[in-house]
């Protein structure tokens, strides 16, 4: 731009007067010389960085759409599944929620990374997730709980992130069109063909991702919810249930909640044996969240199959999903899954509304369902399968967090929200505390089953009727 400048005006005598010498044409002409040294291609040498940052990476969707943006965390190139989020808060939740390996999660709230990350905020002992994909950066933050910010969590972790790029225009296009596949890529040595050709050839559906997330062995859980976060005023005294609990994925706050309310937790590996978790004599099983599609785990779901009558069982999300296969039902990919801390859900039995914190790409086919499998929850949404109770076999679950980290407490059994159900039950809480006194007296096996979930009270009375 300067050595343009200097041609310019040399060639150029009529824009630039010249203070000593006079011509007949009464024009003058002055000498520029710059102090910044130049190439021989005529570009300046020894800047200062600019201080903003140029788009350096590129999202390319196998619909052959580029989107250009500015990087932060980690650089490279990564391949994964773009799906986007509504919740407003909770970032650091999502980015370590195991149920989102192999994916790119687009915020569609465009603010983030305002509160930065903290150590007691983390729902798994690792980032999963592909990638992240925001509208705005925080460029400071602004939390006394904050240790480190969005961006050296990010890069400590070697996760991608993206930001400066229109994400209403990808989560419009995801709703029209599906759920994506993509790559992220900072190296400007990779073509866009290169990286569409990439987004092409790999796929999600099919790949086992549980095993990636689970643990390798079992250990004890102990940790309750802290204090100052807790919401219950529900106190359980008298021994604790037995609980053991498959790790597909599970989040810190499903076992922090299970130990609050009075669980004694055994965490297995995804590929635990059943007979071995019989050995164990629990009080009952819960499956838990995970990443992917259940029908890449046959041998979750056998392991599900042997343990159906033997136990009482609590699928969530994944869980949710493997019960519905064991007991003889379809799964099927959504065309852009449930991911937020704002789906709201109905109780077909109260008829309260929930509003919910989901995350999955899969759901349960009711149709397929043999005889004796109720529907307890539906997404208002969509109107998609989001609970089933077996009273049969002692089966519950959910196809949403009931934890709810990020999300609101509408789904734990403690959190006193009303609901109009038929006298003298006035509260959850109120209904809740006198379940769990009957199951106590007469069928304690099944009192685990009433502290997972407000919402399935009800059937838990029917069902305690059943036995």
């Amino acid at each position: 731009m300067v050595a343009e400048a200097i041609n310019f005006a040399t060639r150029n005598p009529f824009c630039c007067p010249s203070r000593t010498t006079v011509h007949p044409a009464k024009f003058r002409i002055f000498t520029v010389r710059c102090s910044v040294p130049l190439s021989s291609d005529g570009t300046s040498i020894g800047l200062v960085e600019r201080p903003w940052k140029l788009a350096d990476a590129r999202l390319v969707l196998e619909d052959g759409s580029i989107w250009r943006a500015k990087s932060f965390g980690a650089s490279g190139t990564q391949v994964g599944e773009v799906v986007f989020n509504t919740s407003l808060t909770g970032y650091q939740e999502i980015l370590t929620d195991p149920s989102y390996a192999g994916q790119f999660v687009l915020m569609t709230n465009p603010h983030i990374g305002n509160t930065g990350v903290n150590f007691d905020d983390e729902e798994s002992r690792q980032c999963f997730l592909a990638g992240l994909v925001i509208r705005s950066l925080s460029i400071s933050t602004s939390s006394w709980r904050c240790t480190e910010t969005l961006g050296d969590y990010l890069a400590g972790r070697n996760i991608m992130g993206i930001y400066d790029v229109d994400t209403r225009a990808i989560t419009r296009r995801l709703r029209q069109k599906g759920s994506l596949i993509g790559v992220l890529s900072t190296e400007g040595s990779k073509t866009n063909e290169e990286l569409l050709e990439m987004s092409r050839t790999w796929d999600i559906v099919g790949v086992d991702l549980i095993s990636g997330v689970s643990c390798n062995a079992p250990y004890e859980w102990v940790d309750k919810t802290n204090s100052e976060w807790e919401f219950s005023t529900y106190r359980r005294d008298g021994d604790t249930f037995r609980v053991v609990a498959y790790d597909f994925g599970i989040k810190h706050n499903i076992l922090r909640r299970l130990a609050s309310y009075g669980c004694k937790i055994t965490v297995v590996p995804s590929t635990w044996p059943a007979l071995e978790t019989l050995k164990m004599k629990p009080d009952g099983v819960i499956f838990s969240n995970g990443p992917g599609d259940p029908s890449a785990v046959p041998y979750a779901v056998e392991t599900v199959k042997e343990i159906l009558g033997k136990v009482p069982v609590f699928g969530i999300c994944m869980g949710h999903q493997l019960l519905g296969q064991a007991l003889g039902g379809k799964t099927f990919k959504m065309k852009f899954g449930h991911h937020g801390g704002n789906h709201p859900v109905r109780n077909l039995r109260s008829g309260c509304v929930e509003i919910s914190a989901q995350n999955h790409n899969y759901a349960v086919d009711p149709a397929s369902l043999p005889g004796g499998v109720e529907v307890t929850h539906v997404n208002l949404n969509d109107g998609s399968c989001a609970g089933l109770a077996f009273p049969a076999l002692n089966i519950m679950s959910l196809q949403y967090h009931p934890e709810a980290s990020p999300g609101p407490h509408d789904s734990d059994p403690g959190n006193g929200h009303l609901c109009s159900l038929p006298p003298p039950y006035t509260s959850y809480t109120h209904l809740y505390s006198y379940i769990v006194t009957i199951c106590i007296n007469t069928h304690p096996s099944l009192a685990f089953a009433a502290h997972m979930h407000a919402g399935l009270l009800v059937s838990i009375f029917t069902w305690l009727c059943m036995v």
